[in-house]
């Protein structure tokens, strides 16, 4: 009895991991221009109170730094923090990107 009970838990666990590993769609690309996506990344961290530090040409990828700004506060600003904006063949896809940044960079290309 105690047997069976261990196999069902186990392959209930089983089940509920496969679902749950199925939910990953990874990151979503988009069908706009490098050129937009930086001019609305800029835009939108510069809206949050971020400052654009600077940003790199690294082949594919373009490579923004920024930091939070000292808010009005005087107690300094945030080390820099890497985002990086990878062209793909006709797309662009955001890595390394806070779910809190990118909804308003998704919300813009669109």
């Amino acid at each position: 009895m105690n047997a069976l009970r261990i196999v069902v838990a186990i392959g209930l666990l089983m089940i509920t991991a496969t679902s749950l590993s199925a939910q990953g769609k990874g990151p979503k690309h988009y069908a706009v221009t490098t050129d937009r996506a930086l001019v609305v990344t800029k835009d939108v961290l510069v809206k949050q109170g971020y400052e654009v530090v600077r940003v790199e040409n690294s082949g594919r990828d373009y490579v923004v730094w920024y930091r939070r700004g000292n808010r009005g506060r005087g107690k300094g600003k945030g080390p820099p923090v890497r985002m990086v904006i990878h062209r793909a063949v006709d797309r662009v896809v955001f890595l390394q990107t806070p779910s809190a940044i990118l909804v308003d960079i998704d919300v813009q290309l669109k």
